[in-house]
């Protein structure tokens, strides 16, 4: 499979897609509508990667499984709105001069493009007498962040006449550090096996306190994460071979764990771990705090990495086509005509993008909830947020068979964001649909265009929430 056929596929399963800073919950169509307003919220086995104590809730379903909840989103400080929608509609249309030299000026930012995808492919959870709500779930996550500088934009879509390229005196070649300062281009792409138990500590008339723990298998299907910053460059690179990179004479090098294969392929695994805590005081107050990914990956196969180095010219002449991410790639990572000289490498060990989650709800009655969340990043890899999540999420059931869900949200990236979820309920089943901004579907400057949808959410036994 070639990358990007798998690029167009993974599109179509989950949506849209690339690495970064992303939230957890776009593969939970209810929280997206709030804008990923989760930590009081979530329950069952949504509460997976957000707060594994509300597994320690009583009064919920008793049984509760899915097949098939996926979302993405995609948002950029710079683009516009109809240069985002080509990136992901028109990945084989090819740029125009003008329109590399635009694409050049708007990717001078430090978020020119942040994009994650989530796919659930099956979820259950159960609520099992005295022992508290038992979950497990199969998830893929995909996440990605772009921010360059002038020439690292430059040099992205002008390639080898790039002004710095031009400019530069033979034999005055700068290091990297010098001439990318303040460049991040990252890509993460997860596939996950979880289990996570919540239960209730304390049951008196007026308060409650669940804690809860997960646990979670982590398989690396793909990772790229190059930062520079003056005087210093980490860059490194494990693809899997659905990626179909091109790694030259790097392949034959007998220090190259080089693997082949098809389909989700790893090339690096680890384990991960939740821990939460959820409280209920009096009649409607809720509250909670989680910290999520904590653990790390060991990334060994089809690895490079890079130390700083003098800028290498490129051979070509920069991404050519709306095919950013497979281009960019190739340009950033391990191609033929790579940016930088990478040496092959054995393992490289990696933390995950470990989260601190807050968040407070209020539950005036069985038809409206309101929260705030807030989110914070714990380290900085690839595939956590670049800066602090917060929002104010709702929800509203106007009627007994449908759900409302807005707020409004901010950070993480993605700038100030309006969300909207609708939700067919019934007793036993839910189906929705869902976008974290409203106003980021329509607007020229700051796009953010998202969705989420489950259509095969059961829940069973217990009261329906």
């Amino acid at each position: 499979m070639n990358f990007s056929r798998f690029a167009a596929g993974l599109g179509l399963v989950v949506a849209a897609a690339t690495t970064g800073h992303a939230q957890n919950e776009l593969s939970n169509f209810t929280a997206t509508g709030r804008g990923g307003v989760a930590t009081t919220f979530a329950s069952d086995y949504q509460a997976i990667g957000i707060n594994p104590a509300n597994l320690g809730r009583v009064g919920g379903a008793t049984v509760a499984f899915t097949i098939g909840e996926v979302g993405a989103g995609a948002a950029s400080q710079s683009l516009t709105r109809q240069q985002l929608r080509r990136f992901i509609l028109n990945p084989n249309e090819q740029l125009t001069p003008a329109e590399k030299q635009a694409l050049a000026t708007a990717f001078n930012s430090d978020n020119a493009l942040n994009f994650n995808a989530d796919a659930t492919t099956l979820a259950l959870a159960v609520q099992l007498p005295v022992i508290g709500g038992i979950a497990i779930s199969n998830r893929v996550r995909t996440a990605g962040h772009v921010g360059l500088n002038k020439n690292a934009a430059d040099i992205l879509f002008l390639g080898r006449d790039a002004p710095l390229y031009t400019s530069t005196a033979a034999g005055n070649v700068p290091l990297v550090s010098e001439a990318l300062a303040g460049t991040e281009m990252q890509l993460s792409v997860l596939n996950e096996f979880n289990l996570a138990w919540g239960t209730r500590l304390l049951d008196l008339p007026l308060f409650q306190l669940s804690a809860g723990a997960g646990y979670r298998y982590v398989q690396g299907v793909g990772i790229v994460d190059v930062r520079v910053q003056p005087g210093n460059l980490q860059a490194y690179t494990s693809m899997s071979p659905v990626f179909d990179i091109d790694y030259g004479t790097v392949a034959s090098n007998p220090g190259f764990n080089l693997r082949t294969g098809s389909g989700l392929s790893p090339v690096g695994k680890g384990h991960g771990f939740d821990l939460g805590l959820a409280a209920e005081v009096g009649k409607s107050l809720r509250l909670g705090l989680a910290v999520t990914d904590i653990g790390h990956m060991t990334w060994n196969g089809n690895l490079l990495t890079a130390n700083d180095q003098k800028l290498k010219r490129l051979k070509s002449s920069g991404v050519d086509s709306y095919n950013f991410v497979k281009e960019a790639v190739e340009i950033f990572a391990s191609g033929t005509d790579s940016l930088f000289q990478y040496q092959p490498d054995q393992a490289r060990r990696a933390a995950l993008p470990t989260k601190l989650r807050a968040g407070a709800g209020l539950r005036l009655s069985e038809y409206f909830e309101a929260g705030l969340d807030v989110t914070m990043p714990l380290n900085e890899v690839a595939g956590n947020l670049p800066s602090p999540f917060v929002g104010a999420g709702l929800d509203y059931k106007p009627a007994k068979w449908l759900r409302l869900s807005s707020g409004l949200t901010g950070g993480a990236g993605y700038g100030f964001s309006v969300p909207l979820g609708v939700t067919l309920v019934t007793s036993f089943y839910e189906a929705g649909l869902s976008t974290r901004d409203v106003a980021g579907l329509l607007t020229s400057e700051h796009p953010y265009l998202s969705a989420a949808g489950g259509f095969l959410r059961f829940k069973l036994g217990g009261k329906s929430q």
